[in-house]
């Protein structure tokens, strides 16, 4: 039976229906998956190994027979090591059915079979007896239950239900205990990304509606790699605070609890974001840690484990409120079982106040429902948005009829600021237009920007009170973008716009790029490289299936990835390869391009960066990748505010730098599908 899935696409707006078989290739998802990241985190596996051993020998000395439960199995990595550490039998639970059967596979493969029972269940579906799914409970109990928020993928109802079910009272677990650590600090760099902050334009402030300065943000983490946030864009205004730890040899509770830390302030400011981040203790001897502590954190920076499926967690705290440096305060965690959210006291509210709050918070302004954290941080940008006013003042007349095709945009605004005649802005989504309604009323500029909830092609003169649009702008941003050419639905927008243009219309931008530049990775390469076998332990995780997915599935695809966060080193000059004119329409048929990038610098050419930029008018220019020009040795510094295209290279290659070699590339935009095909590789000179 075939079915039919309506999608939209995200460059041409258009909803494509695509087939979906019942037969569901799932190679692809665990291609993207964490699971490459996991086989090659050497720490997690060899403290993983260690707690094992350590755990089977203490079972094995007291006489008993080691029987595990190895709950969110994965590929069987874990099991495989219980086996190799001694244990007589594991039972393996894993809920994807996909990964269920790599697993199968895997363990099959490296002579597990015997030893090792994979069960395609959720955990709290497992049954124990004659006839279950376990002859008998466990006496170990091995998991990798965790996300970045340590609970956030059910940890805790998994380890209850366990507890109740699964295994006997007093068994062993790895890891055995999870600690989890905060840090009180004042950043206006973070803090950018969950408020919104006036914006000077024309020597006049828009102020932010008082429902989005009042809103407690959106409740969910936000994860990054905290490594790559520099400690000189942020003040810590306490130590760092031990809020809670959790024993997993005992019964575990999924009920809300709430853990407070008192603690003097370090230093005065305002108190706008915690840091947080936990650690892993794989034995109950307390020798063996793996914990997510940024580098930075580190004596030797260079010393901290790379991984990217477990990062570090910033919480934004409700309100900011000003502390002052020796004053008593205390930071409570609240979790229910499944995500966590922080609060802070002084000393005289911790005496009149008689609980933490039971309930997370969440947004009631419906911006941050819309606006991502990173979208934040872009409308925030103080430089950026000088390119866009001083490109709105340049172009803008008394007489200048205005569109604005953008979601969520503040462009329509600054516009009606500087003195456009009218200003009309099309909004993708009622949310978004009630937002920017919001920014209009709290200014008193209600009815200088008319906001229209309607498709570009649905538009006609009448809507725009019989006036030809004589400045058609946007950022352009789209929430519905992924990758950078996905910006490029503005291009669309604008041809199915074309009958409403004044002949002299200025199109803002004026043009985009996509630019290339070839790179070796610090760390991101890991992601997708192949998995043999895992360090210090002898055994192959990843079978053909899932090995086929990561080396060849993804080989003609880029797929999106915040450059910031994963710092990498330029072996070719910066390109723009392909340039898309919209002073004219979409054209109808293909464009192509091809050419040689010299190689410049030696290094391992792991892949391609790719970006767009954006002329906003003849001198002006706003970047969506690189900030600033590559350093003589390489450094790229990228945006934080846009993801950027990887296009990784399978295999990897060795550059010597000596201009013998050169990065092939190939680029073939298809206007009907909204598409840019690319190719590249490594040519001889």
């Amino acid at each position: 039976m075939k079915t039919f899935c309506g999608r939209a696409n995200p460059t041409t707006g258009v909803v494509d229906w695509v087939e979906e078989s019942e037969e569901y290739d799932y190679h692809q998802e665990i291609a993207r998956s964490c699971y490459a990241d996991m086989l090659h985190d050497h720490d997690r596996n060899k403290k993983y190994y260690q707690g094992i051993r350590a755990a089977v020998s203490r079972i094995k000395a007291r006489g008993e027979k080691v029987i595990v439960l190895d709950i969110g199995t994965g590929t069987g990595l874990l099991s495989m090591m219980a086996v190799t550490a001694g244990a007589d039998f594991c039972y393996a639970v894993e809920v994807f059915k996909p990964m269920a059967e790599a697993a199968q596979c895997i363990v099959e493969k490296n002579g597990f079979h015997d030893k090792i029972k994979i069960i395609n269940k959720h955990s709290t579906d497992v049954s124990v007896g004659p006839g279950g799914d376990m002859q008998t409970k466990a006496n170990l109990l091995i998991t990798e239950l965790f996300d970045t928020e340590l609970i956030g993928e059910g940890a805790l109802p998994s380890y209850e239900h366990a507890h109740q079910n699964l295994v006997h009272e007093g068994c062993e677990a790895v890891p055995h205990q999870a600690t989890v650590y905060a840090q009180l600090v004042e950043s206006e760099l973070l803090w950018s990304w969950a408020q919104l902050q006036p914006v000077e334009v024309k020597e006049a402030c828009l102020v932010p509606p008082p429902s989005v300065g009042r809103c407690a943000g959106a409740p969910s983490v936000c994860d990054i790699q905290l490594s790559q946030v520099p400690p000189n864009s942020f003040t810590p205004l306490s130590p760092l605070c031990t809020m809670f730890s959790v024993d997993f040899s005992k019964p575990v509770s999924s009920a809300f609890r709430s853990h407070s830390t008192k603690f003097v302030a370090q230093a005065s400011g305002h108190a706008q974001v915690v840091l947080s981040w936990w650690d892993l203790n794989m034995d109950r001897s307390g020798g063996i840690v793996c914990t997510m502590a940024p580098s930075w954190t580190y004596s030797d920076s260079k010393t901290a484990p790379w991984r990217d499926h477990w990062m570090q967690s910033v919480y934004f705290l409700p309100v900011e409120r000003q502390v002052a440096a020796g004053e008593e305060l205390s930071l409570t965690v609240c979790h229910d079982d499944y995500s966590l959210w922080y609060s802070l006291q002084s000393q005289s509210q911790q005496e009149s106040e008689t609980g933490a709050p039971s309930s997370r918070p969440c947004c009631t302004c419906q911006a941050h429902m819309v606006w991502t954290r990173s979208r934040f941080g872009e409308i925030n940008d103080k430089r950026r948005t000088e390119s866009y006013v001083s490109a709105l003042r340049s172009v803008l007349r008394e007489d200048s009829i205005c569109l604005s095709v953008s979601d969520g945009s503040l462009l329509p605004v600054f516009a009606h600021m500087l003195g456009a005649k009218q200003v009309f802005s099309l909004e993708n989504s009622r949310m978004n237009k009630q937002i920017i309604e919001q920014v209009l009323e709290a200014n008193s500029f209600k009815g200088g920007v008319e906001l229209l909830e309607i498709r570009p092609e649905q538009l006609c003169s009448n809507d725009l009170g019989g006036d030809q649009i004589s400045v058609l702008m946007g950022e352009p941003y789209f929430s519905t973008s992924l990758l950078p050419w996905h910006s490029l639905f503005f291009w669309y927008c604008r041809t199915a716009l074309a009958g409403l243009l004044h002949p002299s219309a200025t199109i803002l931008p004026r043009s985009a790029t996509l630019h290339v530049v070839a790179v070796e990775f610090r760390d991101l390469w890991r992601i997708r490289a192949p998995c043999g076998t895992c360090e210090g332990f002898d055994v192959t995780p990843m079978d053909e299936m899932v090995q086929r997915s990561l080396d060849f599935r993804e080989s003609r695809e880029a797929e999106p990835h915040p450059l910031w966060e994963y710092p990498c080193h330029a072996l070719t000059p910066s390109k723009a390869i392909m340039t898309f004119d919209f002073m004219q329409c979409v054209p109808q048929q293909p464009v192509s391009t091809q050419g040689l990038l010299p190689f410049v610098r030696a290094g391992h050419c792991h892949g391609v960066a790719l970006w767009m930029e954006f002329q906003l008018t003849e001198d002006i220019i706003v970047s969506g990748g690189l900030l600033r020009s590559i350093s003589e040795q390489g450094h790229c510094e990228w945006s934080q505010h846009r993801k950027q295209g990887v296009y990784f290279l399978r295999p990897p290659r060795e550059i010597s730098g000596d201009g013998r070699a050169a990065l092939s590339y190939s680029f073939t935009f298809e206007p009907v599908l909204g598409d840019i095909k690319m190719d590249f590789s490594i040519e001889p000179q």
